[in-house]
């Protein structure tokens, strides 16, 4: 690798950390030749992401360009920012994508870029990469491509064709946000490509039961983004965008990324504050519901209290607000109920309703299975037998479910990471931890 090729890949895979749609590794030990020593990390670059069946793979994250016409105000590659700007030829950025993948340190590539010159010329130099990979170096590898909103729909679908993924940022939850922030861009524009790429898919899954060789159409799906914290919408707002956004447009997944101040302007919350990681971290937990649960939106949370609890995640707290549904028989009640048991996440739901046709259970074959006591404990009675004494109001039932981290939270406060564990780490920590079940 040549030393200009390694200083564009350090600027550009260092631009492209700030999109959530995967995380950069965040590490940046080397192996200095120590005995014994190999392997070697990057402040940015490789990042992790899932496969249209599901694998989890590495892949090379990188921007085409950090030189943008747009002035984004939020954003550290806006064109009146005083940073250092590179930009890829689409020849380098296959080539170098084809060495890492020979070195066997990626899987695939996800690429996205600034807006140079205009949309469509931005999205002709993307599909001209792309088309080296795959048609010159023969690539069958993952590849995650971001649409450039404002593009021509042939671009998009020529784009679409050489990728397994693609994803448009709608960035801020509101038109008004879009433009005091971002004023160059239009959320038509982003919505428009959004439906080509909905409509491409399902016109590719069509044609593939009359042609067997039909050509793949981002067979992966579709994500987006959006920024919490640098514009005023509230958690129930956002929630409804996406809850809107998964029904409409068929969407994957909707990425939450925490603002980072990095621009100082009236508009944005100051350099000096903190990124909203607890609200991100509850976002993703209320989407988390709707996606696998069987929650709406409106369950979740509604205008009178617009923003999600900081000290109980959505499900406990729809719980405590629904208390005359509990306790929940556990040999009776269907799948559904299940669900929406603190504590009893969807693999453990489905392990109940197959273990009680043989026999009924009690608390000690729920935890086998995998069941969260520490929650589920309030909410649960087998063959009419509670575990120990239910709290009976909804004061006491708060007090005994709210987390050690948070029960002396002052309004305002936001931990600077959120940890795994509050205490020495239980195993229904661990599998909580590992299942997502909440």
């Amino acid at each position: 690798m040549t030393a200009d090729i390694y200083e564009k890949l350090e600027i550009l895979a260092e631009a492209a950390k700030y999109d959530a749609s995967c995380a950069s590794s965040g590490s940046a030990r080397g192996n200095s030749g120590q005995a014994g020593g190999i392997g070697a990390a990057l402040p940015a670059g490789c990042c992790h992401s899932f496969a249209a069946d599901g694998r989890c793979i590495s892949l090379l994250k990188v921007l085409l360009s950090n030189c943008c016409v747009y002035d984004c105000k939020y954003c550290v590659n806006r064109r009146t920012s005083d940073f250092r700007r590179a930009t890829f030829e689409p020849g380098e950025l296959a080539e170098l994508t084809i060495q890492f993948y020979r070195r066997n340190y990626i899987e695939g590539l996800f690429l996205s870029s600034a807006v140079v010159k205009d949309p469509d010329y931005t999205t002709e130099r993307m599909i001209e990469a792309l088309r080296i990979l795959r048609e010159d170096y023969g690539f069958h590898g993952y590849i995650h491509a971001k649409s450039i909103p404002g593009a021509d729909d042939v671009l998009t679908r020529r784009l679409g064709l050489l990728a397994d993924r693609m994803s448009v940022n709608i960035e801020l939850p509101s038109q008004e946000s879009l433009g005091a922030l971002a004023p160059d861009k239009k959320k038509s524009d982003i919505l428009e490509p959004m439906g080509y790429i909905r409509d491409g898919i399902r016109e590719q899954r069509e044609d593939l039961v009359r042609y067997r060789h039909t050509p793949s159409f981002v067979p992966a799906g579709q994500s987006t983004q959006m920024i919490v914290g640098a514009s005023p919408e509230t958690d129930y707002h956002i929630l409804m965008l996406s809850e809107g956004l998964y029904r409409k447009f068929g969407l994957k997944r909707v990425y939450f990324s925490a603002y980072t101040p990095m621009m100082e302007d009236s508009l944005l919350p100051a350099l000096d504050s903190k990124p909203p990681l607890l609200r991100e971290h509850r976002l993703y937990q209320a989407d988390w519901l709707m996606r696998f649960y069987g929650f709406e939106a409106k369950e979740i949370i509604d205008p009178a209290h617009p923003m999600l609890h900081p000290q109980l995640d959505p499900k406990c707290s729809w719980a405590l607000c629904h208390l005359d549904t509990f306790p929940v028989e556990t040999n009776t009640a269907d799948y559904e109920l299940l669900l929406r048991v603190p504590g009893v996440g969807v693999t453990s739901a489905k392990r109940i309703v197959k273990a009680r046709r043989a026999h009924s259970l009690d608390f000690d074959g729920l935890r086998r299975i995998g069941v969260v006591l520490k929650r589920a404990r309030f909410f649960l009675t087998c063959s009419g037998h509670t575990m120990g004494e239910l709290p009976m109001t909804p004061e006491a039932a708060f007090q005994a479910l709210v987390s050690p981290l948070t029960e002396n939270m002052l309004p305002g406060y936001e931990p600077e990471q959120l940890s795994l564990f509050y205490a020495a780490p239980t195993r229904e920590d661990v599998i909580s931890c590992l299942t997502g079940q909440l």
